[in-house]
């Protein structure tokens, strides 16, 4: 559904993506990790049309889309959430999740009841018990999820997830791991950044490993764990 080829970016005399390819399939829960720096906000700004890649192409179902505006990729099925939280803080979390599905009815005429499409979001993320407070009230976890919330009701085919799990506990990120692969079964294809290592290692299908602009490598979650590479990269080498 999406792929990226050869995607590089070079900031003055920084090359902060290397020939990335990385690939995300309907149905699919696909991770992407990597220290801090390792270049994958960069990379999601790349797929989404707000940083133009030095060379390299960005393709959405197999149609070119590196050169179309953020606006024409969100139209065509790109979803997306932030590191940095980008909700109305004025507005109520009802108010801040059905946004998603008004904007998407004013250029789209068959996206009609958002407040249908409000409610089903609400229900599935379980944000019911918040339903009437201020989003700026809420703590950093649930307005994560309001976030996602948003995205949700604009019904992308493609969803970008930025740290999704920051802020939020244990059990809230178990969660969140069971609503991730319960989109991926409806046919959402999913692209996450996450620094929980236990959330990826659970719900995703394939993992990328980002370091230094490019990727180290790729794999099932078994293999993974298993890469010495990886090991000595991010996830720490083993102690016996």
């Amino acid at each position: 559904m999406l792929e990226v080829a050869s995607v590089s970016v070079l900031f003055g005399g920084v090359l902060a993506l290397d020939e990335v390819e990385l690939s995300v399939e309907e149905g699919q829960v696909t991770g992407l990790i990597g220290p801090n720096g390792a270049g994958k906000t960069t990379l999601f700004n790349v797929i989404c049309g707000l940083q133009p890649p030095t060379q390299g192409r960005v393709m959405l179902d197999g149609v070119d889309v590196t050169r179309r505006k953020p606006f024409e990729r969100a139209r065509m099925g790109v979803g997306r959430t932030y590191q940095r939280l980008e909700i109305f803080g004025s507005m109520t979390v009802y108010e801040n999740v059905r946004l998603g599905a008004e904007v998407r009815a004013q250029w789209d005429r068959s996206w009609t009841d958002a407040d249908a499409r409000a409610a089903d979001a609400m229900e599935r993320i379980g944000l019911w018990d918040v339903v009437d407070e201020r989003a700026d009230s809420l703590p950093t976890g649930l307005a994560r999820l309001v976030e996602l919330g948003r995205a949700l009701t604009a019904g992308p085919r493609v969803l970008l997830l930025d740290e999704p799990s920051s802020g939020l506990s244990e059990d809230e990120s178990d969660e969140l791991g069971r609503l991730l692969r319960s989109l991926a079964d409806g046919g959402l294809g999913i692209l996450l950044v996450e620094h929980d290592v236990d959330l990826v290692m659970g719900v995703c299908d394939r993992i990328n490993v980002l370091d230094f602009g490019h990727i180290l490598a790729v794999g099932t979650p078994a293999e993974i764990r298993a890469s010495e590479a990886v090991q000595t990269a991010y996830l720490g080498t083993a102690v016996a």
